[in-house]
């Protein structure tokens, strides 16, 4: 049909995944172009530092749709091509085997990339990041050879990865700059209490811990810290953070500012293009400013969000920011967003495996909230949490007084 319109989806993660499905969920019978970069059809990432790493999954386990699925619904897959350049006024994205692809619409889910800091020795053999699939199997056979492993970066690809590997056996040794591991996330409450966690199960935690050099003969053989210790070691993993992939959007002259800028309905700043999941920061009514979440749940929500968008019948986007992790046997949620000036109140004691937490802004509300091992806590969190409710410190840190009763109550107030 001359009249059969393009959808080009640039990304093939959670995010870009998801959008292409919803596109045929709802009804839309033109052509669909799904292009990833990496040779592999569409997976989740949190398997890569839990389950897969640990070999508790399955490779298969770790992706978003079964075999078949994008054939059946004429999805074209094109895996390991990369978008190169952007060009809006042809509405046209060129890729790296020289095709162009037209598009009427384009959504851009590129995602983010591991930073790999220029410290001596991290390009040596053995040292890794973790962002993909041919990342995790590179580092699960060298956990499987044996001896030390170092994690740089106590953040929570740090924390999961050090778990992983202490339920493989392995030595680790988690190396953090900050006063505890999550600091920035967390603060050193809670931080503390993951800390905790860790050492319990053997793990040596050393905060305050700036970077020298890995030093090596071919391979890792230690970390050298400032002061002069050295960390034994014949695996390294920097777990410092990730950044967005903006480089296709910055070749169309997209506007990217700590991501690439999405209104409340992830539309980018030329007509026809689109944005989601880790790459985007999206305008954010309840937060007045553009926000950028690098976690499972925003692809998830985000990429039917950016389709609906894209047939003219999306919404503000205002999902509350979730994350989760797993360490060990300790399971943590977390719903909203917290500014470093929000108090933290405790509900329970931080040396239990059973807590709460909510931040508190000066002006009373709660901003955001999370649990540890308190499943059936989520929703009352999250219903506080999307209400700004104001509620008593005290009678938050309350452990004796039902969570359900003060979000009903907070849900009462006007």
């Amino acid at each position: 049909m001359a009249d059969r319109k393009t959808f080009v989806i640039v990304g093939a993660g959670l995010a870009g995944a998801k959008a292409a499905e919803s596109l045929r969920g709802e009804g839309f019978d033109g052509r669909i172009v799904l292009v990833g970069a990496e040779p592999e059809a569409p997976y989740e990432r949190p398997p890569l530092s839990k389950g897969y790493l640990a070999g508790a999954s399955a490779r298969e386990d770790a992706r978003v749709h079964p075999a078949g699925f994008y054939e059946a619904r004429e999805i074209e897959l094109l895996t390991g091509r990369a978008a190169r350049t952007l060009d809006p006024a042809a509405r046209a994205v060129e890729l790296d085997d020289g095709r162009t692809l037209r598009y009427d619409r384009l959504l851009i889910a590129t995602g983010a990339e591991a930073v790999r800091p220029p410290l001596a020795g991290a390009d040596l053999p053995g040292v890794h990041v973790l962002r993909t699939l041919a990342d995790a199997d590179a580092l699960r056979t060298d956990l499987a050879r044996g001896g030390p492993l170092a994690v740089i970066g106590a953040g929570w690809i740090g924390c999961e990865v050090a778990a992983s590997a202490r339920q493989l056996g392995v030595e680790v040794t988690l190396l953090e700059y900050a006063p505890t591991p999550l600091h920035r996330v967390l603060g050193p409450e809670l931080g503390g209490f993951f800390a905790g966690v860790h050492r319990e199960h053997g793990v040596r935690v050393i905060t305050g811990a700036r970077v020298e050099e890995i030093s090596g003969d071919g391979r890792p053989r230690a970390v050298r810290l400032a002061g002069g210790e050295h960390v034994p070691c014949e695996t390294v993993v920097l777990g410092l953070g990730a950044r967005p992939v903006t480089a296709l959007a910055e070749s169309g002259g997209l506007l990217v500012d700590g991501g690439i800028r999405v209104d409340g309905h992830l539309r980018a700043s030329h007509p026809g293009i689109f944005a989601a999941g880790d790459v985007a920061a999206c305008r954010h009514d309840r937060y007045g400013r553009h926000v950028r979440v690098e976690h499972w749940a925003n692809a998830l929500e985000q990429g039917p969000a950016a389709a609906r968008a894209m047939l003219g019948r999306g919404r503000p986007f205002d999902a509350l920011p979730y994350f989760f992790s797993d360490q060990y046997d300790v399971g943590m949620e977390y719903a909203g967003l917290h500014a470093a000036s929000d108090r933290v109140v405790v509900r329970g004691g931080p040396g239990e495996r059973r807590l709460q937490a909510f931040w508190v802004t000066p002006e009373g509300r709660i901003s955001a909230g999370m649990h540890v091992g308190e499943w059936d806590s989520i929703e009352h969190i999250k219903r506080l949490v999307a209400a700004g409710a104001v509620v008593e410190p005290d009678r938050l840190a309350d452990a004796g007084e039902p969570l359900e009763e003060i979000a009903s109550a907070a849900a009462a107030t006007p």
